[in-house]
């Protein structure tokens, strides 16, 4: 509970128990793919998980519309811990276990679930 509070905590578990699936924490210390050459006023806000390898939770996070392929675009590491600085308003989906995807803009809430996200 530590990394975000006990309020992002308990928002974390009501997104998880409204979509009825277990919650599944990204561990403290663990690194989040995160497009940070992205303007963070972009919309929406994008996420999919994939399985957690080695020190990864499997998070992707990225602004704008298609997930990143130049390489001045592409995903830089960033502890979970500072998810809140980058993108708080994802926060209480965090928890959403591998093989999840959200999709985020004011007034607007996507959460789907893809099989293909756990394929190695």
């Amino acid at each position: 509970m530590q990394r975000f509070g006990v309020r992002t905590f308990w928002a974390q578990r009501r997104v998880c128990r409204r979509l009825g699936v277990p919650s599944l924490r990204p561990g403290p210390g663990t690194i989040t793919g995160v497009a940070l050459g992205r303007a963070t006023e972009l919309e929406p806000l994008n996420a999919i998980r994939h399985l957690p390898v080695g020190q990864s939770n499997g998070w992707y996070v990225w602004r704008g519309g298609q997930i990143p392929q130049d390489d001045d675009e592409f995903f830089s590491p960033v502890h979970i811990e500072h998810a809140k600085d980058h993108f708080p308003g994802l926060l209480p989906y965090l928890a959403l276990p591998p093989g999840f995807g959200v999709i985020l803009a004011p007034g607007y809430e996507d959460v789907w679930q893809d099989q293909g996200l756990l394929d190695p």
